[in-house]
């Protein structure tokens, strides 16, 4: 069977350095979240399971997840939009939380999208624990702005 070669969707040359570079000193670096990989339409990124990102019961807290789910779709929408003329800011976020982790393991997520319109971006994130087993879904929506504002 012949293998289906990917358009990139990208609008920007991604970079994995750079993105990580952004990230410091800021949440992103915070809980320890890094681009790992990026595909022609999916960027990956893994976040530690650790006393930065836990609750009290000693596992991966949800608010956790959405940080790593809206910095990896943000990024993402950022790389699909004509920068400097646009800019994408998150619209909106949801989060069904699967499956716990407890802390010292590993999560990864990817991010793919669902809708890129012209003035919204429509993400979707799965973040799957070192099994591969389904951690929390989410969906980012993203308005797209000029950048003056």
């Amino acid at each position: 069977m012949k293998e289906v070669e990917t358009k990139s969707i990208w609008k920007q040359e991604p970079s994995i350095e750079a993105m990580n570079d952004f990230g410091k000193g800021s949440m992103i670096e915070h809980v320890g979240i890094k681009i790992t990989e990026v595909g022609p339409d999916y960027i990956k990124a893994t976040m530690p399971v650790n006393e930065k990102t836990i609750q009290s019961y000693g596992i991966l807290h949800g608010g956790a997840s959405v940080v790593l789910a809206e910095t990896l779709g943000s990024y993402a929408s950022i790389l699909c939009v004509e920068f400097p003329k646009y800019k994408s800011v998150g619209l909106d976020i949801n989060a069904n939380h699967v499956r716990t982790v407890r802390k010292g393991g590993m999560v990864t997520a990817t991010a793919r999208p669902l809708h890129l319109g012209r003035t919204t971006h429509v993400w979707e994130i799965k973040i799957v624990d070192e099994k591969e087993r389904l951690v929390c879904i989410s969906r980012l929506t993203m308005a797209i702005i000029t950048h003056e504002v």
